[in-house]
């Protein structure tokens, strides 16, 4: 009665916090992705078009990666005791600032500082996120609350994000798509966050703060090594997901499509991503399978885009890749999330998650960012790097998998192996 009572009187925390969280996060991947759209009037007005394009695109587009990962990480632990709210808000003001100036770029070291800065705010700014969601939702409210934050949030921008850019960058010139981009941060999401978001204190799910005070940040905290075997997978997912997303732009154009058609090839597979979240969690709630729904979600994919080389027409690729893509996001993504939060320690959730999307999403990025590139160069082909991924993120399905083994057998009959 009492925990119903909570969320009766919490009910706005849907929109207050869920909804801003969502806004706020559509806007970060538009400023994440503008880049990809931009990318060859950039490398053309900044001297690293031609025989240089290949590495030095990897590197304008992976830097942010870099300064996300050590962000992500650091930050997840630095911030722990912080008020997420202030940090939030501190982190998009950053990264909105640096957005605006490097649409005043006249060099690439330029370019690569403000994508650096860029990167480093947006991984502080992460963790903060399943802090939100841990301290506001219930615990068979996570799966929910993380779909509607970091799920929808993340792949509404990516699939009407190069729609809505595209144009802009194809009408004014791209110095003016990174002026918007950051000015969206500035003028209306700082705003709102101080508006909407409230404070740790008001949470009621929060665990108390001498409680979270005296409670170390131990390897067991965060999940021993079941939590490794979760970084290891989603090392392999930050790598499918980064690595056709930086490069998805290119590679449609490289199979065929161009203009607005180049636009819509690039927003279908996160298309197909939001269409397909709701069968999938629909799947996960009923069967509360979580971990062997996200497994699957990296083996099934992968073993679909290991028969890119098999098909030749440019229509073919795209629907391969889309498949995969939206199977992948909609199967391992919503799921991913709540598997940490219900394994970690309350206390530890900021730093579990910023250490896991850390090394995951910013090193396995990174490490896909270049190798697409590279494999570009090597080969004059997009879809042998996207094929290299389908291979890889099988193992991570894999290591998933194992996690679950480790958490079910250690804790049976507990209510962490019933979500499992």
């Amino acid at each position: 009665m009492q925990q119903a009572a909570i969320k009766q009187a919490t009910s706005s925390r849907w929109w207050r916090i869920g909804g801003a969280l969502l806004t706020g996060l559509f806007v970060a991947y538009l400023d994440r992705t503008n880049l990809s759209v931009a990318l060859p009037s950039v490398a053309q007005d900044l001297g690293f078009s031609g025989a240089r394009f290949p590495l030095m695109s990897s590197w304008v587009l992976t830097i942010f990666l870099i300064g996300y990962a050590l962000a992500n990480v650091v930050g997840g632990v630095a911030t722990r005791k912080l008020e997420p709210k202030t940090v939030v808000m501190a982190s998009f003001a950053i990264w909105s600032t640096a957005t605006l100036f490097a649409g005043l770029a006249n060099g690439v070291a330029v370019m690569l500082i403000c994508r650096l800065i860029l990167g480093i705010a947006e991984g502080v700014y992460w963790p903060q996120m399943s802090r939100f969601v841990r301290d506001w939702f219930a615990p068979d409210e996570l799966s929910k609350a993380n779909s509607i934050i970091q799920y929808y949030g993340q792949y509404l921008a990516l699939a009407t994000g190069f729609l809505l850019l595209t144009p802009i960058y194809d009408t004014f010139g791209w110095r003016t798509l990174f002026f918007l981009t950051g000015a969206i941060g500035l003028v209306l999401i700082v705003p709102m966050y101080a508006k909407c978001l409230r404070p740790r204190s008001e949470a009621p799910f929060a665990e108390s703060e001498n409680v979270a005070a005296v409670v170390p940040l131990t390897f067991n905290a965060v999940g021993g090594w079941a939590f490794v075997l979760l970084v290891i997978s989603y090392i392999t997912q930050g790598m499918l997901f980064w690595g056709i997303t930086l490069w998805v732009p290119m590679a449609v154009k490289s199979i065929g499509f161009s203009g607005v058609a180049q636009a819509l090839a690039s927003s279908v597979p996160f298309v197909a991503a939001i269409l397909f979240a709701i069968p999938m969690s629909m799947i996960s709630d009923r069967t509360n399978k979580r971990v062997l729904i996200a497994g699957l979600g990296l083996m099934i994919p992968g073993a679909m885009l290991l028969l890119l080389p098999e098909l030749h027409s440019g229509y073919a690729k795209l629907g391969l890749i889309t498949l995969a893509l939206g199977l992948y996001a909609s199967s391992y993504t919503p799921n991913i999330w709540s598997i940490l939060q219900l394994t970690a320690r309350p206390s530890a959730i900021g730093s579990a998650s910023g250490i896991m999307n850390g090394v995951g999403a910013g090193g396995g990025g990174t490490i896909a960012g270049f190798m697409v590139g590279l494999l570009y160069r090597a080969s004059g082909s997009y879809m042998l790097g996207f094929t290299m991924l389908g291979g890889i993120v099988i193992f991570g399905g894999i290591a998933l998998l194992a996690s679950g083994w480790i958490v079910t057998h250690r804790k049976p009959g507990s209510s962490v192996s019933l979500q499992y």
